[in-house]
């Protein structure tokens, strides 16, 4: 085993460190007005910026960025292009079974769309189509695994497959795995590689970002910097697990804390007792979840969730994690493939995502003001910030009349309103006492071999709203 000393730790992200910053943009001169505003330049920001001016090329659009594209999850997620949205089930009782079936075939076909874009534009993101494999290591979880197959099933995913221990094994050996379920709408790829790809993107078709610009305010008409305020007709906040630093934002969406590590390249001796041929992205139906991808240079990138949420809505300024977070998720990984005890963690880092206080992914435009977001989208951005990028184009086309309704824009979760989070000590200690919940109910299923979920974590996914 390697000793902390030898594990990176921070420096934003393992990605951020292979592929390194390209030149910074220049902040905002000053005073200025535009056609949109988009603040934040991570994936939300930058694929409406590149939908919104592919569909209306005169159109003056500003990203504003508070330190670097990509800085926030878009530069620090495990690389999990998939179908998954926050928020199915609970639109599906707000709207009905038919209205989430079709916000469910968005997303299946938004992991088409953000592929075909990156062949479109030539962004070489190491994506590969693998698919989602997602796998059972307890009774407990295989019976939820099979809820879950079924569920996916009802909102029309008949392509899904699900796999007994020896089929599992087939695709990935992991230790101890009693079943699985694969879906083929799903991805591999670079998270940063994506992000500098789409900045180059919006940044050719003539969108202009600024960098190194933090926003202070979003008001109708008006984001304000230190720098300068930009007057726009639209200003859009795609700024996710960073939102509570807006003034008046601090109990909007959560900052949820998610960790990761990165492994030495490991041998072709080491990928063949693995497998792993296929390239999927690997999941498990635990209720503190792991998530992991086959990097291109091959390396095993992992998370989960390490400390989850810092009082009063505070977030991480460097990626840094906690070694006991480290030593947690090395853990997972020797769980998972024992023979890989001894080797090396290269890199650990940190970053947050949004979560609504209803845990549902929301596009909004708002036409009396012209203020829009989207975002909640409680780890599963990588795709669902496409189809919130394409749907904040239609709303604005539709408010400014150049179109009409779009299929899109009748999605139930557009527009849809969230409460706001407790405040604190409330909302600290509720977090905590959830994620507490779900690791002792991991370990108790996995101690006792019942077939049956702990009722501790049905109790916490109640209290937490789920």
């Amino acid at each position: 085993m390697n000793s902390s000393t030898d594990t990176v730790n921070g420096g934003i992200s393992f990605w951020f460190a292979q592929e390194g910053l390209p030149a910074p943009r220049e902040p905002l001169p000053g005073d200025r007005t535009a056609d949109v505003c988009i603040v934040g330049g991570g994936y939300t920001g930058l694929w409406t910026a590149y939908y919104l001016k592919k569909a209306v090329p005169f159109l003056d659009i500003v990203v504003l960025e508070a330190r670097f594209c990509g800085y926030g999850a878009s530069g620090r997620n495990g690389g999990w292009l998939y179908n998954g949205i926050a928020g199915r089930d609970r639109y599906a009782k707000l709207h009905g079974h038919e209205a989430a079936v079709r916000l469910q075939q968005a997303m299946n076909a938004t992991v088409t769309e953000v592929l075909d874009v990156l062949d479109t534009e030539g962004i070489e993101a190491d994506q590969h189509r693998g698919g989602v494999l997602e796998v059972a290591l307890t009774p407990a979880q295989l019976a939820r695994l099979k809820e879950f197959h079924a569920a996916e099933h009802a909102f029309g995913e008949a392509d899904r497959e699900i796999y007994g221990a020896r089929e599992t094994a087939a695709r990935i050996r992991v230790a101890g795995a009693v079943g699985s379920s694969w879906t083929p709408h799903g991805a591999r790829l670079h998270p940063v590689k994506l992000v500098h790809g789409l900045r180059a993107a919006v940044e050719a078709l003539g969108v202009t970002v600024h960098e190194s610009t933090p926003v202070t305010a979003i008001e109708p008409k008006h984001a304000r910097t230190p720098y300068g305020t930009v007057r726009a007709p639209y200003v859009l906040r795609c700024t996710e697990g960073f939102t509570a630093s807006l003034a008046g934002q601090r109990r909007t969406w959560l900052p949820m804390n998610s960790s990761m590590v990165a492994t030495e390249p490991l041998t072709d001796a080491q990928w063949d007792s693995i497998g792993w041929n296929g390239l999927e992205t690997l999941g498990d139906m635990a209720h503190a979840y792991m998530y992991a991808q086959r990097t291109a240079d091959g390396r095993i990138a992992l998370g989960g969730r390490g400390v989850p949420y810092r009082f009063g809505s505070k977030t991480d300024n460097d990626g840094r994690t906690q070694p006991r977070t480290v030593e947690a998720l090395r853990e997972i990984l020797v769980r998972f493939f024992p023979q890989l005890a001894g080797v090396r963690i290269d890199h650990a880092w940190s970053g947050v995502l949004g979560v609504p206080r209803d845990w549902c992914a929301t596009a909004t435009l708002d036409r009396s003001t012209g203020l829009g977001w989207a975002g909640g989208y409680v780890g599963s951005g990588v795709a669902t910030t496409n189809l919130a990028a394409r749907t904040l184009r239609d709303l604005i086309q539709q408010d400014s009349g150049q179109s009409g309704p779009t299929d899109l824009t009748a999605l139930p979760w557009v527009n849809h309103k969230v409460r706001k989070w407790e405040p604190e000590p409330f909302r600290w200690l509720g977090v905590q006492t959830m994620y507490a919940a779900f690791r002792g109910a991991d370990q108790r299923e996995t101690t006792t071999h019942t077939a049956t979920t702990d009722p501790i974590a049905t109790w916490a996914n109640r209290l937490s709203g789920r």
